[in-house]
């Protein structure tokens, strides 16, 4: 028992000093040493439209700007169109309609997003969505390829979930008009867009190719059209009637479930399997092959443990903190998941957040707490998540830049020697 708490300090030490932990190892490290990038884009909207627009768009960009900065500011332009959706509409409220619209003389009108915020919105999201595209082109130009630059792109593109398709629910609000969908519907379509993304990197992680969806970037397109028509006509010329009484929230709902559960998830179980039939895949056993589901899972169970037995509906009394408390839950956890897969090494089963977040949304669901206190647990677990997924960030990428010898936001003249240049050599990491 002494020896094994005297092995248990010396790992500690060995592995954190101060504040900095080092959350990968020399076995994860080794493993990204020899990745290759692997991609398929398919998309005709990517391939004829986004891809030679980028193409042009990046030659505007300095040769002495490194990719990765290209990845953080485009990451903190899309955090920046929630934010300012956040600041005039925090509780979804300002899309609904008027009682002379609505007919309801109990609900009053909410408050109309200014045109120019809506302006700006759709000028940040442009800004997000082009720099994402651009930063894998830039690597390529300026001979900086590595495989801290995917990570980072894919590890933010998951935090990024929430803050797009969180702002999407300002356009039609809550259903408080009865014109579009209730947060707890909108709360569903969150996990079914996380679930997404996640699917994605679980049939990389079984395959060894990443297959874009299509929707990606349609998505990105739909949602700057609707923000454009929103400045000029106006949150209230949402709400129409289309035959059959089907109002355009509820238009908007049935098109993400499509497209994630009809196209997405069947396209990815189909490459799994050829996969497997072609013996081209990692041919993993079956339990091996679904272990990066697990945490996910567990996290949304609990989520929604949570959600549908709290005392005071939680999910209705701060439905923004609840999006993105989940949203950064599941970008944690798919970051080891995109880490896993690009080191060949095996996915955990249990992610460590999912202790402060069980704890916290059993609580929440079992105990009868008042408003107030279900709100402080709330913003206490948000807190929390919050700091644990960024120290996690903020650790890896500098375990990697130290492993690599590398600088994350400038472009090293001699990046790691042979293993970056070896790296580019055989075109790893043509991401874009």
């Amino acid at each position: 028992m002494y020896f094994s708490k005297i092995m248990i300090i010396l790992f500690f030490q060995k592995r954190m000093v101060g504040l900095y932990y080092e959350y990968l190892g020399p076995t994860i490290l080794s493993g990204f040493e020899t990745y290759k990038y692997s991609c398929k884009d398919t998309s005709p909207l990517s391939q004829y439209v986004m891809h030679p627009f980028w193409n042009q768009v990046v030659k505007l960009c300095p040769a002495w700007v490194a990719p990765n900065l290209l990845t953080l500011v485009g990451f903190i332009c899309c955090v920046g169109h929630f934010l300012l959706l956040t600041i005039y509409d925090y509780d979804f409220t300002a899309g609904t309609a008027p009682p002379d619209i609505s007919g309801l003389k109990d609900v009053p009108g909410g408050t109309e997003i200014p045109g120019y915020i809506w302006i700006s919105v759709a000028i940040l999201l442009f800004l997000s969505h082009t720099l994402d595209g651009i930063d894998g082109k830039q690597a390529r130009r300026t001979g900086s390829s590595t495989p801290l630059g995917e990570l980072f792109d894919h590890g933010l593109d998951s935090w990024a979930t929430i803050f797009i398709t969180g702002s999407l629910y300002s356009v039609f609000g809550r259903d408080l008009d009865l014109y579009s969908i209730t947060p707890f519907r909108m709360f569903c379509i969150m996990w079914n867009v996380y679930f997404c993304f996640l699917i994605s990197h679980w049939e990389k992680y079984n395959t060894g190719v990443l297959y874009l969806p299509w929707g990606y970037d349609l998505s990105m397109l739909i949602s700057f059209l609707l923000y454009i028509a929103s400045a000029i006509g106006g949150q209230m010329m949402w709400k129409i009637k289309f035959p059959g009484d089907i109002y355009p929230g509820p238009i908007l709902q049935f098109m993400v479930y499509f497209g994630n559960l009809g196209m997405t998830l069947p396209t990815a179980l189909y490459n799994i399997w050829k996969s497997y039939k072609e013996g081209t895949g990692k041919n993993r056993p079956f339990l091996e092959a679904m272990r990066p589901l697990v945490s996910t899972s567990l996290a949304m169970g609990f989520c929604f443990f949570w959600v549908l037995r709290s005392p005071n509906s939680i999910v209705e009394k701060d439905t923004r903190c609840v999006f993105y408390l989940t949203g950064t839950i599941f970008a944690n956890i798919c970051c080891k998941l995109i880490i896993a897969q690009m080191s060949s090494t095996r996915s955990e089963l249990l992610s460590g957040i999912l202790v402060p977040v069980g704890v916290g949304c059993l609580v929440g669901g079992l105990a009868n707490l008042s408003e107030n206190q279900e709100l402080a647990l709330l913003y206490s677990l948000t807190v929390v998540v919050t700091l644990i997924h960024l120290h996690y960030g903020v650790c890896v990428v500098r375990e990697m830049c130290g492993h690599f010898r590398i600088h994350a936001f400038s472009i090293t003249s001699k990046p790691a020697a042979t293993k970056i240049t070896d790296i580019q050599r055989n075109g790893i990491l043509k991401q874009d």
